[in-house]
């Protein structure tokens, strides 16, 4: 009887081929120059061309703004030790207010807070380079050029949507005029992922993000992204892959509690795939499956508590806890207010486990997809590469990581995964994507005076 439930959250690995290369095609629609805007997998350009090759030093800040506070961090990157050091960091209140306010007392809020956290670390005589992590949906023309497209997670600043944000920070610590900053880097938080891994590891070339939400990105050949001028090199792409399924790709392997899931959320029809695998929708599609099958009378005598029946209460941690032992799920039943029994118990750790792999599963098709991409890009028999990993679904759940990285090795199998745990990727890698930023700005610098050395031999032979 419980079988039949579970049964559609199990995907076998045919059908995990079939999902891994339906991301594939929506990839391609995404990188394409026509095609993009109506891809749901939106493939969006950073504008960061290179990782990190080892040789990057020196002192950098990061900015992090994605909710009610943001950090500051002073960030050392020393090239002997191979390391990068968080040396100082301060965390600094938005308040609600100033959320709804306009985008100037915003911006030179966050500017006053950067002059304070300077002056109290006497960095303020230094003009250093800044990463600046901005979680909010962006349009990015240049590694220094983001335009805000709307504001989510409750700001509604005015004067900013359809502005550049970079921009507006500059003039906000202008406006302040007692200290300068160097180059600003913008940076999406699973590019940090991969540069703060990148360090450490120079084939990491794959940031994945699987928390509250879920996100990938991956070095692209240049020549493939067809909305960008150019040929040669590489650059990281934000796939944006929550967004697979939009376009009702994935509709057949959707469950019912997907589709509720869907339908009661604050944003129905968009990140489906998302709504199957991140923290933010787990414990919700394990509940609604336990008030499915109480009211089918399988469990807890058929009495749904107050608490199982109202949305929300069953927390994605909860999962994680029942998966780590038999008596965490007697407790958590307990404070759910459940009358329960110890076959009861044991069939919620099933339905945990279920739920959770599929998961991980999903989560492997799909970067599955990327690293056979890379493998296939560059036309190697055999891809040896690192990802660098971020989420508190990746790195608190007891078996997640070593279910998806066993499933990866099954759907790409001509690929050698190392998986990284990143380190502060919004702080660290911010400052490693600005490192890496001034890295090649250094080395385009050197090679255009060479280039005009050669010119000048060139002229004077001639002269001769």
């Amino acid at each position: 009887m419980v079988e039949k439930y579970l049964q559609p959250f199990q995907l076998s690995p045919e059908t995990l081929q079939e999902v891994s290369a339906r991301l594939r095609k929506d990839l391609l629609r995404g990188l394409g120059k026509h095609s993009h805007h109506k891809a749901p997998v939106k493939m969006l350009p950073t504008f960061v061309r290179a990782t990190p090759d080892g040789t990057e030093k020196g002192d950098f800040l990061a900015l992090d703004l994605g909710g009610t506070n943001f950090r500051v961090l002073h960030v050392r990157v020393e090239e002997e030790a191979q390391k990068v050091l968080k040396m100082d960091s301060q965390i600094c209140a938005i308040p609600q207010e100033m959320m709804l306010g306009t985008g100037e007392q915003l911006f030179d809020h966050i500017a006053t807070c950067l002059g304070d956290f300077l002056e109290s670390h006497n960095l303020k005589c230094q003009t250093l380079p800044l990463g600046f992590t901005f979680s909010f949906p962006c349009e990015q023309l240049e590694i220094d050029k983001s335009i805000l497209i709307r504001w989510t997670k409750g700001f509604n600043c005015s004067g900013v949507e359809g502005k550049d944000v970079v921009q507006l920070l500059k003039e906000a610590i202008q406006r302040t005029g007692d200290y300068h900053i160097g180059s600003v880097a913008m940076v999406n938080d699973t590019v940090g992922t991969m540069m703060s891994c990148g360090y450490k590891d120079q084939s990491c070339e794959i940031g994945m993000i699987i928390g509250t939400g879920t996100n990938a990105c991956y070095m692209e050949e240049i020549k493939n992204v067809k909305r960008i001028e150019g040929e040669d090199g590489r650059m990281c792409i934000n796939t944006e892959w929550g967004g697979f399924g939009d376009d009702g790709s994935l509709d057949d392997i959707l469950t019912e509690f997907d589709v509720e899931v869907d339908k009661t959320s604050i944003n129905p029809g968009v990140h489906i795939f998302e709504k199957m695998i991140s923290g933010m929708y787990l414990g919700e599609i394990v509940r609604l499956v336990l008030v499915k099958m109480t009211k089918d009378k399988l469990l807890f005598k058929g009495q749904i508590s107050e608490a199982l029946g109202t949305s929300g209460r069953f927390e994605t941690k909860f999962i994680s806890e029942i998966e780590d032992g038999l008596e965490n799920a007697k407790k958590i039943l307990t404070e759910l207010g459940l009358d329960w029994g110890l076959v009861d118990a044991s069939v919620v750790c099933l339905v945990c486990d279920t739920i959770s792999s599929r998961s991980a599963y999903l989560c492997a098709a799909a970067l599955a997809t990327l690293v056979n991409r890379i493998r296939n890009n560059r036309k190697l028999d055999h891809l040896k590469t690192t990802v660098g990993v971020d989420g508190t679904v990746y790195r608190k759940h007891p078996t997640f990581s070593s279910k998806l990285q066993k499933a990866v090795r099954l759907l790409a199998p001509q690929c050698d995964i190392t998986f990284l745990v990143s380190e502060d990727g919004s702080g660290k890698g911010a400052a490693m994507v600005t490192a890496v930023a001034q890295r090649l700005a250094h080395q385009s610098r050197l090679l255009e005076e060479s280039d005009g050395e050669d010119d000048d031999d060139e002229e004077e032979e001639e002269g001769q």
